[in-house]
């Protein structure tokens, strides 16, 4: 490979970062990897479960994003992971293999996990604050959701969504490979919390 591959490193919060990659690594797909066992069919994902502190992977066409604890300072992680996703697509292995999409769950059975989950346990908890989640699709494993009633437009709802709604989809549904909010909180009225300016 000739060209240098260029990679952009966008911290969402303390403990996830996105690394925006110049080209795919699982075309037109997404994987989660909650765990290093999960992740040894990956050598992309397996290598970056060797980093210390790494606790989820997601991989998501040209998008990978790690959890990790860095106590907030991103800068020698995102070198190290920067560095791995470089020697992966250096060699001659696909940094995702298509047959992990194989073994997965059909769409079907994905759509019936996760209405169940949103019936009995995320919505009834987030309905105090005047919100509700719905689902929208799942297309192959990856999952669209919509945020209505207190949470669209709430300044707090991307918290509610990585910290409450995400992390019980993939306890529950692990599976699951990216989940996109398709909400327009620009036109929600009445937010619980304002957002910040």
């Amino acid at each position: 490979m000739t060209q240098e591959t260029k990679i952009t490193a966008e911290p969402r919060d303390p403990e996830s970062c996105r690394f925006i990659v110049d080209r795919p690594l699982f075309q037109n797909a997404s994987v989660y990897f909650g765990d290093k066992e999960r992740a040894a069919n990956s050598p992309l994902a397996a290598k970056l479960f060797e980093l210390e502190g790494v606790e989820a992977v997601l991989i998501q066409d040209n998008v990978v994003t790690v959890n990790a604890q860095t106590g907030g300072d991103w800068m020698p992680m995102a070198k190290k992971v920067g560095a791995i996703i470089r020697s992966v697509l250096q060699s001659d292995e696909a940094p995702v293999p298509e047959s992990i999409l194989s073994s997965l769950p059909p769409a079907e059975e994905l759509t019936q996990r996760i209405r169940e989950l949103l019936e009995k346990q995320i919505n009834p908890a987030i309905a105090a604050h005047g919100g509700f989640v719905e689902l929208i699709d799942v297309k192959g494993n990856e999952v669209f959701i919509r945020m209505g009633g207190g949470c669209q437009g709430c300044g707090m709802a991307s918290v509610t969504l990585r910290n409450g709604i995400e992390k019980a989809i993939r306890t529950s549904v692990p599976d699951v490979g990216a989940i996109m909010d398709t909400t327009d909180h620009a036109s929600g009225r009445n937010p619980y919390y304002q957002p910040q300016g």
